[in-house]
């Protein structure tokens, strides 16, 4: 990632340099520590559906925006599987790849969008796409296994009992709490407050928008292909991870043994990560 304040090709948005690398390490860590508060937040149920307070993604998504890059994308899922679950003990390599792809892919369509970095309403609508997007990838992939076999149909009971009425309920839930409730809405006061501040924390620029000027590019394009053609990969590794056992698994279940006293380990490992690549940078430019 350049330090300059322009991107001048799309290569910029695949090169990974030392910077990338602690864009990388800074996202997937706070992205794992906000997932880590949520988990302790109580939930409810309201008319059958499961309600959750955040997760808060109005962390990630304000600081995917601020770093734009794919790598960056790439963190979110990252620090989602590293601390949500490979540190509590609940980890399938099969199972993880879904997130794995289609967050990353949602997000970087969102950022290619983003052609004015000071228009805050605009990247208010690009941060509900990005989990519309997800979650439209997670309704075909969910509606797939029910199709093949491997997952029942949980009804809703002010619902039609169909696949597609209980699998559109949740994804519009979800878009609403997480991705405007508290994804959209926090984000477009923070990012203002951020952009230009923690960018030179890190021995870098604020970026600019896309090179090309425009929202829809020949980069939203190859990203819209490339998450219509990793969905149905994502739908066979999901069904898969249903169907395999323990093959390739990790699930000592800490959280079963030990209690919820345990979300305080990778609630201070990804603090601890988070700080550390801020301290790492500041003593080396000092130096």
């Amino acid at each position: 990632m350049s330090t300059t304040n322009q991107q001048t090709d799309s290569e910029s948005w695949y090169s990974f340099d030392n910077q990338d690398m602690m864009v990388f390490i800074l996202i997937m860590s706070l992205h794992g520590l906000q997932m880590m508060f949520a988990e302790l937040l109580p939930s409810f149920s309201l008319g059958g559906l499961e309600l959750e307070i955040g997760p808060f993604l109005f962390i990630s998504y304000t600081l995917v925006f601020l770093f734009r890059s794919f790598w960056g994308c790439l963190a979110v899922p990252v620090g989602g599987i590293v601390f949500g679950e490979i540190l509590i003990g609940d980890f399938s390599a099969f199972g993880a790849v879904e997130s794995l792809l289609m967050i990353t892919v949602s997000l970087y369509l969102a950022t290619t969008m983003i052609a004015d970095p000071e228009d805050v309403k605009w990247l208010a609508v690009l941060a509900v796409v990005a989990k519309g997007m997800e979650e439209l990838a997670a309704q075909f992939i969910d509606v797939g296994k029910f199709y093949v076999g491997v997952e029942s149909l949980e009804a809703i009971e002010w619902l039609p009992e169909t696949i597609w009425a209980v699998e559109v309920a949740g994804a519009t839930t979800q878009v609403i709490i997480a991705g405007i409730i508290f994804g959209a809405l926090p984000m477009m006061y923070f990012y203002p407050r951020m952009r230009g501040k923690i960018e030179p924390l890190l021995g870098m620029e604020p970026v600019e928008g896309h090179p090309s000027g425009n929202r829809f590019n020949r980069d939203t394009l190859k990203a819209l292909v490339a998450w219509v053609v990793l969905t149905p990969i994502a739908f066979v590794f999901e069904a898969f991870s249903e169907t395999s056992g323990a093959f390739l698994v990790y699930e000592p279940k800490f959280v079963e043994a030990y209690g919820q006293l345990f979300f305080a380990v990778p609630i201070v490992a990804a603090a601890v990560v988070a700080y550390a690549v801020v301290f790492y940078r500041q003593r080396t430019s000092s130096a």
